[in-house]
């Protein structure tokens, strides 16, 4: 079990004790994914870098072309988000601080941490924000 003391918010606390072997699950989740998604984009530079666009034959292949590239483009952008997410959490674990909610300073359930291993927030915290995000929206 890992149980280490760190500042959270100005508070010194004990780290929720996780074991060792769940945040190794974690870190391999993570890993994998970082993997997946630097392949994933290497492959679309790849494909993109083969094709010419002036060998499309008219008008309408052009605009074809011109939305897939805008949608690989916001898709590339929400990939380079996410394996953001996927470094700092890895950063984390190596810290000691992974699992510690960035709101309130208190541990993320692990059930949460093995279905969303990118979470900094705890339920409670995410959901007051996801309230202040929807009445912002108005």
């Amino acid at each position: 079990m890992i149980n280490k003391k760190v500042t959270v918010k100005g508070k010194e606390k004990d780290t929720e004790k996780i074991r060792k072997s769940e945040i190794e699950k974690i870190r391999k989740m993570l890993l994998l994914q970082k993997d997946e998604l630097i392949k994933k984009t290497q492959d679309t530079m790849r494909d993109e870098s083969e094709f010419d666009k002036d060998d499309l034959p008219d008008e309408i292949d052009h605009a074809s072309f011109e939305y897939n590239q805008s949608l690989t483009l916001r898709l590339r952008d929400r990939e380079q988000y996410l394996l953001n997410k996927i470094i700092k959490a890895l950063k984390m674990i190596d810290e000691g601080t992974y699992g510690i909610c960035e709101s309130c300073g208190d541990d993320i359930d692990v059930k949460r941490l093995l279905a969303r291993p990118v979470a900094t927030l705890c339920i409670k915290c995410k959901e007051e924000q996801e309230k202040r995000e929807k009445i912002q929206e108005g």
